[in-house]
């Protein structure tokens, strides 16, 4: 199992771009699908990007396909999501997820089928 922490949200104005990082500690980075989720209040979390472990497949959700990117280091054992043209809506805090035993071409979009969490970030677009 892998810990992970993410890193760089904060509060911008709409219209601007943030990179968040999540670092993951422990073995097997490299073979985990992981994912992006956000949360805001008074909603469910909600899946936002995947990437497989072998980085050749992505999935993203409908609001930020075109917007958001999902990448991966597995040399640093990092995944990143790089956020442009960042809109009021996007404000929630921001999970990383991991998970093992996958298909390595697999990308993994539903909260159910993740067994490693972070701590979250949070993310406020002004407008």
């Amino acid at each position: 199992q892998v810990q992970l922490v993410e890193s760089g949200g904060g509060l911008v104005q709409a219209g601007d771009s943030l990179r968040l990082s999540c670092a993951a500690s422990g073995r097997g980075f490299s073979t985990y699908a992981m994912g992006w989720f956000r949360q805001a209040p008074g909603k469910e979390r909600e899946f936002v990007a995947g990437i497989s472990w072998n980085a050749r497949s992505t999935s993203y959700a409908d609001s930020v396909k075109g917007r958001f990117t999902i990448s991966r280091d597995n040399a640093k054992n990092t995944v990143y999501l790089q956020m442009n043209s960042l809109k009021p809506e996007d404000t929630a805090v921001y999970y990383c997820a991991a998970e093992a035993s996958v298909p390595s071409w697999r990308v993994l979009v539903k909260a159910a089928e993740f067994g490693s969490w972070g701590q979250g970030t949070q993310v406020t677009v002004s407008s």
